[in-house]
């Protein structure tokens, strides 16, 4: 099991930023927010890369290549996340609440401007793997993703939700 700090300790407040509370400083706030969107990012990428890979090599088609990205996204995204928290020692089924909770809104948030940018960029869902309109408008998407993330991911910790609610189980 992970391990309980009594709440009057020293260290039961070593980070700001834990479950249920909100960071001190605006700043703080602001880099808590960059830290987990860029979390969120990462699981998104790789899904959101894997799943048009696959769905481009496969020759699906466009409502497919969406669906599989965003599916994959999902999927890494929670993983990243659960991952840690099981190491904390918490159980699988806690876990997945844990990253259900602090994950879902900006994984649908990052999802959502991913797809949007890529269905604006003209010819990108028909773009091939070999092709720079793929890979450009990929690219692109995920810096929209990620700028429109980081306020609803500051918004979140800053309610102690979100995020937030991981920090209690990294050591």
């Amino acid at each position: 099991m992970f391990e309980q700090r009594p709440t009057g300790s020293p260290s039961a407040h070593h980070h700001e930023g834990h479950a249920g509370t909100a960071p001190t400083s605006p700043t703080e706030l602001t880099r808590l927010a960059v830290s987990a969107t860029l979390h969120c990012l990462t699981g998104c990428a790789i899904g959101e890369v894997l799943g048009m890979v696959l769905s481009t090599w496969w020759g699906w088609g466009n409502a497919a290549n969406i669906a599989l990205s965003v599916v994959l996204a999902f999927v890494f995204g929670y993983s990243l996340t659960i991952a840690p928290v099981l190491r904390s020692g918490l159980p699988f089924r806690q876990a997945v609440k844990v990253a259900l909770a602090a994950d879902t809104l900006s994984i649908v948030t990052m999802e959502v401007m991913d797809n949007l940018v890529i269905i604006a960029v003209p010819s990108a869902l028909d773009a091939g793997l070999s092709d720079l309109l793929f890979w450009a408008s990929l690219a692109a998407s995920l810096v929209v993703a990620f700028a429109v993330t980081v306020p609803v991911n500051r918004a979140l910790i800053a309610r102690g939700k979100g995020h937030a609610l991981v920090h209690e189980y990294h050591h």
